[in-house]
């Protein structure tokens, strides 16, 4: 009965220690996508103030 319960404290061992190598990646990978959103939202931000024209640079429409 006593290398049973060995047996399974071995496997709950390693199960645990499987959980908290892939809970790991998991935090690796959130970290990059959180930066990567980060970089894509300053980079949109970018873009779109610089298509947007001034009023200055605006040509007025036909009917003026």
């Amino acid at each position: 009965r006593l290398t049973e319960l060995e047996i399974r404290l071995a496997h709950q061992e390693k199960t645990i220690a499987d959980l908290n190598g892939a809970l790991c990646t998991q935090q690796q990978d959130l970290l990059r996508l959180h930066e990567e959103i980060a970089y894509l939202r300053d980079r949109l931000k970018a873009v779109q103030s610089s298509i947007i024209a001034s009023e200055a640079e605006e040509t007025p429409p036909p009917h003026y």
